[in-house]
């Protein structure tokens, strides 16, 4: 079929919903970009999902790439596994064997139809991203006032923004219960990933919880969660072991002092703490764990250690994409020069372990025996990234002025916390 290259099996059996209720058909799309988003407020969730969406399935069955999908085209671009890699095989689709394998798709029935039906479904979604809310308690330098309460306080106090972000969809009983029987009634649910904030202290979270295992959901149901590790709750912990099957993502930059300064007010000590109170929770309950990355201009430079903590305690580890937003936390803002160096220390690293490298693509990211592989796999599409992406020093200066407004509410100063920076900083009137 000739419309491999912008065809994802996603919109079949996939939705998201973000902290305010809007409804969006991809976890991994560009949020300024989609044409099809709704609110839950707005619109019945089976309609949206069945017919408000007809026309990307069209574009996709036709051949026409989607603008909202470009992240995932710049992931495939450095050899890093896409989103869009992951929910095609979801259906059994393999880029490499694309033809074949969309035949053999338990699937293509179900696309054969849409395209028949002008993009139209009747399928539900069975796998859905839901973000909660931005009730958090950290403020992450690298996020935004959507997705942290603390730094959307912050932000308005220091005018970054002029009102604070619309009410958490989550929040209203009424919307919160019209969902929970939309996954009540969808035959074959199979997996809900939830986000926060932070998920762990949000109040929507246990009401979930306990409605889906009301409702027996726990036993068809597998449940994902990412958590900042800097809270422990019990009571969720207890509600968690009575699911089938548990993902849960683990967020850190990595295991120097700068990721206090990144995820701001964490210490870096407690979430070592924390972190592995997770690992013995989960190896005693058979979870699937994987450690939770956003690798930023800073963090970058550390990210080798993380990686090595991976591969020793065989875990799994991610990054979403490639960070676009805020655009003065992308990696491109390093000078080439750093970033040679930063390439080539993770490139040693890689280097070490070759045994276990692999020439296929690993796609399934949560395949227990391919951890490592799949480690080294996302440790190269850094390297490629860091030696192929343009410079962008026109944003030197917004970095500054970003870093400047936020030390001065947290009293501090990344000098303190990553000093190897100095040179670049000054260059960019820090």
């Amino acid at each position: 079929m000739s419309f491999e290259k912008s065809f994802c099996s996603s919109p079949w059996f996939h939705m998201r919903i973000d902290s305010d209720g809007t409804l969006r058909y991809c976890r991994w799309l560009d949020r300024d970009k989609d044409r099809y988003s709704d609110n839950i407020g707005n619109t019945d969730i089976k309609n949206f999902f069945q017919q408000k969406i007809s026309g990307l399935r069209k574009q996709m069955l036709e051949g026409n790439p989607v603008d909202s999908c470009h992240k995932c085209k710049e992931m495939e671009t450095h050899n890093k596994v896409s989103g869009r890699q992951r929910q095609l095989l979801k259906t059994g689709i393999r880029l490499e064997n694309f033809v074949s394998t969309i035949k053999s798709s338990t699937f293509i029935n179900e696309f054969e139809k849409s395209y028949q039906q002008n993009g139209d479904t009747n399928l539900m979604p069975q796998d859905w991203q839901i973000d909660l809310g931005n009730f958090c308690n950290s403020a992450c330098i690298f996020c935004g006032p959507n997705n942290s309460s603390r730094l959307a306080t912050e932000f308005k106090k220091l005018g970054l923004i002029t009102k604070l972000p619309k009410k958490n969809w989550a929040d209203d009983p009424e919307m919160l219960e019209r969902f929970i029987e939309i996954l009540d009634g969808t035959k074959n649910i199979a997996y809900l990933h939830f986000l926060g904030g932070e998920t762990i202290i949000t109040p929507a979270f246990k009401k979930i919880l306990k409605k889906l295992i009301e409702r027996g959901l726990n036993k068809k149901a597998s449940i994902g969660l990412t958590t900042n590790l800097t809270v422990w709750e019990p009571e969720i912990i207890e509600l968690l072991t009575q699911f089938k099957e548990i993902n849960l993502g683990m967020s850190i930059e990595c295991f120097h002092e700068v990721n206090d300064y990144l995820r701001w007010p964490s210490k870096i000590n407690e979430v070592k703490e924390i972190l592995e109170k997770w690992l013995r929770v989960a190896a005693k309950h058979k979870w699937l764990t994987q450690l939770r990355t956003t690798p930023t201009v800073f963090s970058i430079a550390h990210l080798k250690n993380l990686y090595d903590y991976a591969f020793k305690k065989n875990i799994g580890i991610e990054s979403c994409n490639f960070l676009t937003e805020p655009a003065v936390m992308k990696i491109s803002l390093l000078p080439y020069e750093t970033r040679q160096k930063i390439s080539t220390e993770i490139q040693g690293w890689v280097d070490l372990h070759k045994n276990y490298d692999k020439d296929e693509q690993i796609v399934n990211t949560r395949d227990k025996n391919q951890v490592r592989q799949y480690i080294l796999q996302d440790a190269t599409s850094y390297i490629n990234y860091m030696k192929n992406v343009p410079e962008e020093p026109h944003l030197w200066q917004d970095l500054v002025v970003y870093l400047k407004k936020l030390e001065s509410s947290r009293k501090n100063s990344i000098l303190d916390y990553a000093p190897e920076y100095e040179k670049f900083l000054r260059a960019a009137g820090y």
